[in-house]
């Protein structure tokens, strides 16, 4: 009887005991009560530097950055103007047959040579005939029908300026003498090329040497203007 007396007692002492550590009869004033529970795992440190600070992780647009700064500093681009029909077909003749990497956007435009005073272009000869005579009654002898073919086949040309403000006084005399169907129009001349060339930077000086060769007298190349880029 003493003996399980005994037994019992002990195992209810170590019960208080346990639940005397875990706070379960109030918070200990030891302050290592609870170091044990509180320690951290040394098996689960993982050293991230020694002594220098941590690397952000690359995103995906630092690289792209990268990308297009290695791109564009490896790119070659310039403009050749004021090329003729025939001069700019050389060109990209020779891109094609000797610089395959090479890539050229083509520009063209009509350079303005001046301007006129016409009669918008007639229905036939005899309307022309017609017009004309009207002309002479009203005053007006300097003109001439246009019958060289074209688009302005069979208009009447009251005079040719190298200036808008001086083919606009010649209009307003005329209308002054009773002229109502003339007009002011621009004068264009020969059509003229830019050629945009893109490429490896490698070749580009290869490249800018052939062309010189082809085309002697044509003007001096020009930077590409640079590319905005739209905002983010």
């Amino acid at each position: 009887m003493l003996l399980r007396l005994a037994v019992f007692l002990l195992v209810l002492a170590n019960l208080l005991l346990f639940a005397w550590t875990q706070g379960y009869l109030g918070r200990s004033g030891n302050p290592d009560a609870q170091r044990v529970a509180q320690q951290v795992l040394p098996e689960q440190l993982r050293i991230v530097s020694r002594g220098e600070p941590a690397r952000a992780p690359s995103t995906k647009d630092d690289s792209d950055k990268t990308v297009d700064k290695r791109n564009g500093n490896g790119e070659f681009c310039q403009v050749w103007s004021d090329l003729a029909n025939a001069d700019a077909d050389q060109v990209e003749r020779l891109l094609g047959e000797q610089f395959a990497a090479f890539k050229a956007s083509r520009r063209t435009t009509a350079e303005i040579s001046g301007y006129w005073v016409f009669v918008p272009p007639l229905a036939s000869k005899d309307e022309a005939s017609r017009k004309a005579a009207e002309l002479e009654q009203l005053g007006v002898q300097e003109f001439f029908v246009v019958t060289g073919g074209g688009p302005n086949q069979l208009a009447i040309s009251l005079g040719t300026y190298r200036s808008e403000a001086a083919a606009n006084t010649r209009l307003e005399a005329l209308r002054a003498k009773g002229v109502k169907s003339a007009r002011v129009g621009e004068r264009k001349g020969k059509p003229v090329n830019a050629l945009e060339i893109r490429g490896p930077e490698a070749q580009a000086e290869a490249l800018r040497q052939a062309i010189v060769a082809l085309l002697p007298k044509a003007s001096s190349p020009s930077a590409c203007k640079v590319r905005s880029e739209p905002a983010p």
